[in-house]
């Protein structure tokens, strides 16, 4: 996004559409790294979900393999799908653990390759693993470079505070979006989330995968110290897969409730039409 986006003028011939002017919002390496990713994160999902099949239970600590101890299992019982978290068991059938198509506990729906399939699934999960470490290294390059980083991400004094804060949650809650020149620039909330996803979720995601591989372990022992154990590695990477998986239904929850149309305009295109000031509309 720019500090001061280039304007101009609306071909919509309607007068209510020419006085909202176009801005351009998001820059070219912005654009191509979010498609990288999004392709990237869900070949990763879906290849993870793959190899999660392998053996569907999670640990904590350093050894894992067992059915008693387990944190989180998805399984089955005859027809009968679950999911066991701790004490609680959910039912699941005909989503995870037994579909009509699958006994695994994620159906061939929501895995590539869609059969089961571990060596493939690892193929397909470590390729686009080298994509994401590639492409996030050249975005951070670019975004300090730039100044992306600080302009543009980084949060600002004042919305540093917490009632900044909870007026911008109560405000989204309410489906009240910025408008006018306030919509030129990221939200708090939305500083918070990317912030989080860069510096937070995909570093844990990299170092619990190499956490998880016998041969990485042999090059650096102190991860293992660092996550308690190939087990809890293996937990937390799940636990990161999890919060991608949230971050992007929300976002596109976010995208459809702000206006799809404009919104795709600017990622893809760059250009975003600044929506009216709630005090223009009628």
């Amino acid at each position: 996004m720019d500090a001061a986006p280039a304007i101009v003028t609306s071909q919509d011939p309607s007068p209510a559409a020419q006085s909202q002017p176009l801005v351009y919002r998001t820059r070219l390496p912005v654009r191509i790294w979010h498609w990288t990713n999004a392709v990237t994160i869900f070949a990763m999902l879906m290849s993870g979900a793959t190899i999660f099949n392998a053996h569907p239970r999670l640990y904590w600590g350093k050894y894992g393999a067992t059915f008693e101890t387990p944190w989180l299992e998805i399984g089955r019982q005859g027809q009968q799908g679950f999911l066991r978290l701790g004490n609680l068991q959910f039912d699941t059938t005909g989503f995870l653990g037994w579909t009509e198509h699958s006994t695994r506990a994620f159906p061939p729906l929501v895995t590539i390759p869609n059969y089961y399939s571990l060596a493939e699934g690892r193929q397909w999960h470590f390729f686009f693993a080298w994509v994401l470490v590639i492409s996030l290294t050249l975005f951070v390059i670019y975004a300090l470079f730039s100044k992306h980083l600080s302009r543009d991400l980084a949060l600002k004094p004042e919305e540093r505070k917490l009632a900044h804060l909870w007026h911008d949650i109560k405000e989204h809650a309410r489906l009240r979006f910025p408008t006018g020149e306030a919509a030129k620039a990221y939200n708090p909330l939305q500083k918070i989330a990317y912030l989080g996803v860069i510096f937070v979720l995909i570093p844990l995601v990299v170092l619990t995968g190499m956490t998880m591989s016998p041969t990485l372990n042999a090059a650096f022992p102190w991860l293992l110290d660092i996550f308690g154990g190939r087990q809890s590695a293996r937990s937390i990477h799940f636990l990161c897969a999890t919060g991608f998986l949230a971050f992007i239904l929300i976002h596109l929850l976010m995208v459809l409730l702000a206006g799809p149309f404009n919104e795709l305009r600017s990622i893809v295109t760059g250009w975003y039409r600044l929506p009216t000031p709630r005090k223009e509309r009628p």
